[in-house]
């Protein structure tokens, strides 16, 4: 289907009007305190108000769309393209030469340097590593103990993400740091995003300074990934010996700026999404045991008495219907932004150039509209017979045209190994102290996730 098929009607130019403005702005701050306060419920309230509703933030005027066809629209047109609150904020992580925030030629030439990590035929050589880090993520419950489970969801996503495609000794100590620096770093750039108010971030308040140290931590935690593979003289066939020996247009060496921003656009926002969604998961398994009870029965009928693989990954149909439904309702990226590049239409409204797009895959993908029973955990309605009634474009977790990610396999192959090696192994029950409500940062995940296992 192409982007015009899916593109409304385009009215003539006179016809073209400015998108409603939501209420309940304020001066200075304009909808941004909405954001901050109850940033899930404000952003589904909006489709109440039209498909294309515009928000103050601060000084800035942002078009939000609620719709699904409107998001297959703007993630497929090219006169859309990777900027805005979000990406701006992003850049202060990430860099500006990093494949996650680069536009045009130099996103395009990036995405050809990292795709063959993420081949079809190339996957199943990390299985072996997925395998073994899953049991060992699993092996570190003990029945009677609670575990912290925002450290061990990012320390299996970092191993794998850094045994896989960076090939290191990432040791557990390194992967602590990370998810430490990580937990600071991105609920700072959140506020960031909702309030643009950059001078007073740089105040030498302890909010800020624990947001820097966390952000110089990460950084020098990446410098010693590069320096660590550069002194050991080895270079495997993975992705960052593809980056030490990628060219720019011009044929030169890229340069070391763009070799650290790689490096970290690998390792900083997949693991932050895999490691919140692992914990999703492990919130689900506990709160719908039921379910937990169905992958344990899916996993018995297709491995036996073995220990679940890789090899076993597609036969696991319940099992990944269970993650695509977790992914649903408790998307870890729940809000993306794009930036018009020219003047255009969008849902019958003028669209000025320049102009920041915002949309929400959190309410997209809890619209009443597209989901019959929107609220409820069903991992069925992923069912071929089921599935095809769903909108196009209400459930698309990875993105999709040129911004779609490129380790969507690699992320769902990992996802379903490590539920089905968990929820064979474990019951789950939540521990004292443990708090599962919703922590909204630029990603979304369980605020304080305790769980004591129970042996199968």
């Amino acid at each position: 289907m192409t982007v015009e098929s899916i593109r409304p009607a385009e009215p003539p130019a006179h016809e073209l009007s400015v998108p409603p403005l939501a209420g309940g702005g304020l001066p200075g701050l304009g909808h941004g305190w909405k954001l901050v306060r109850d940033p899930l419920g404000y952003l589904a309230q909006l489709r109440d108000h039209g498909d294309v509703v515009r928000l103050k933030l601060g000084p800035k005027t942002v078009y939000a769309i609620t719709t699904p066809a409107l998001t297959g629209a703007v993630a497929l047109n090219p006169d859309y393209e990777i900027g805005g609150p979000l990406w701006e904020s992003l850049e202060g992580l990430l860099g500006k030469k990093g494949v996650a925030t680069a536009n045009g030629p130099q996103h395009r030439r990036q995405r050809r340097t990292i795709q063959p990590a993420f081949r079809a035929d190339i996957i199943p050589e990390y299985g072996p590593i997925m395998e073994e880090e899953a049991r060992a993520f699993a092996a570190r419950w003990e029945p009677g103990t609670a575990v912290d489970c925002t450290s061990e969801s990012f320390r299996v996503a970092v191993r794998i993400a850094a045994r896989c495609l960076l090939r290191g000794k990432f040791m557990d100590e390194r992967a602590e740091r990370l998810s430490i620096a990580l937990a600071t770093v991105f609920r700072g750039m959140y506020r960031r995003m909702v309030i643009p108010a950059g001078p007073l971030y740089r105040l030498p308040l302890p909010a800020m300074r624990k947001f820097d140290r966390a952000l110089a931590d990460l950084h020098d935690l990446v410098d010693e990934i590069i320096d660590e593979r550069r002194a050991s003289g080895q270079r495997p066939d993975d992705l960052l010996t593809a980056l030490l020996e990628a060219k720019d247009d011009d044929g030169r060496p890229i340069d070391e700026q763009e070799i650290h921003d790689q490096v970290v656009a690998i390792l900083t926002p997949g693991s932050e999404t895999i490691a919140s969604t692992v914990m999703s998961l492990l919130q689900v398994l506990t709160a719908y045991p039921e379910q937990a009870e169905r992958v344990s029965a899916e996993v018995e009928s297709v491995v036996g008495d073995r220990p679940v693989g890789f090899d076993d990954v597609r036969k696991l149909s319940h099992t990944n219907n269970v993650v695509v439904e977790t992914m649903r309702l408790r998307p870890a990226v729940w809000i993306l932004t794009r930036r018009a590049v020219t003047e255009t239409e969008l849902g019958g409204y003028r669209i000025p150039a320049g102009a920041d797009i915002i949309y929400s895959p959190y309410a997209i993908q809890r619209d009443p509209r597209s989901y019959r029973d929107h609220l409820d955990f069903d991992p069925d309605r992923w069912l071929p017979e089921r599935s095809e009634d769903i909108p196009k474009y209400a459930m698309r977790p990875f993105s999709l045209g040129n911004r779609k990610c490129p380790s969507d396999h690699f992320s769902m192959a990992q996802l379903t190994l490590i539920t089905a090696t968990v929820a064979s192994r474990w019951r789950f029950e939540q521990a004292p102290g443990s708090n599962d409500a919703t922590r909204v940062g630029i990603t979304l995940r369980p605020n304080k996730l305790l769980l004591e296992a129970v042996a199968r």
